[in-house]
């Protein structure tokens, strides 16, 4: 069990090349930190907590050839096919079998795209400045894995829109502003639309969070819910090559 204070973030590595986007909620889900910036400058910021959870947005390590053994394909729900779903991690079918859709992670570090890869060092200093892996019992820092489409899918019931559309944007920030993370009431977007504004293509994009930034917080919500109310979360797949965290207790059959 954590004391307070714990910082709780979020770092997604989609962005490739770009900088990182990231996110920081303290105990009571109020913003100590969002927006974009370089991997050496977001690890300054984690090794200052003296207690945090991070959540990162890629997966923890190339696939480990765990779903081509007999005994763990048996052991699944359902068990896969003979043949089928062996280039696939544990984690990565059984959220596949809801329907959430998910890319699977080579055995090759030198095959994953680039983003994977900066996750996969990302990881690996996490360490080297003191965090462990959840749930490790009374270690202070922590890291888990997270999938920012799969936690919206469990929030919203059903798999969210496609990221990078607007409907999409409004409905994930709408989605954490009902969780009650403090982000701005996406719905004053609508407010703020005048005749003249949609004439000229002036939207009001202010307080509307980037799919980067939104994938951020839905992992720092995810690590809010991780050590606050570990009862209500998921954890699908295995720890040798890593398990990802769900906000949530009961998962649908298929969303």
């Amino acid at each position: 069990m954590f004391f307070s204070p714990t910082t709780f973030i979020g770092i997604d590595p989609t962005a490739g090349k770009k900088p990182f986007a990231y996110a920081a909620i303290d105990p009571a889900r109020q913003l100590l930190a969002l927006g974009q910036d370089n991997m050496d400058t977001i690890l300054a910021f984690a090794a200052g907590q003296s207690q945090a959870i991070v959540a990162v947005c890629s997966p923890f390590c190339p696939n480990q050839g765990l779903m081509e053994n007999e005994k763990v394909r048996q052991e699944l729900s359902p068990p896969p096919k003979p043949g089928r779903w062996t280039d696939f991690r544990v984690a990565e079918y059984l959220l596949r079998q809801r329907n959430i859709k998910i890319p699977k992670t080579p055995s090759k570090i030198q095959d994953c795209p680039g983003w994977v890869q900066k996750g996969f060092i990302l990881y690996a200093r996490l360490k080297e400045i003191g965090y462990r892996q959840y749930p490790s019992e009374g270690a202070s820092r922590q890291f888990l894995e997270v999938y920012p489409h799969g936690c919206y899918a469990v929030l919203l019931g059903q798999n969210p829109l496609l990221k990078h559309t607007l409907e999409g944007r409004l409905q994930r920030q709408l989605c954490l502003y009902e969780q009650r993370l403090n982000v701005a009431d996406p719905m004053r977007f609508f407010e703020e639309i005048t005749r003249h504004r949609l004439l000229n293509g002036v939207l009001p994009f202010e307080e509307l969070r980037s799919p980067q930034e939104l994938d951020a917080l839905a992992a720092t919500y995810t690590a809010w819910m991780s050590t606050l109310h570990p009862n209500q979360i998921t954890m699908l797949g295995d720890p040798v090559e890593g398990q990802i965290v769900l906000p949530g207790v009961e998962l649908k059959e298929r969303y």
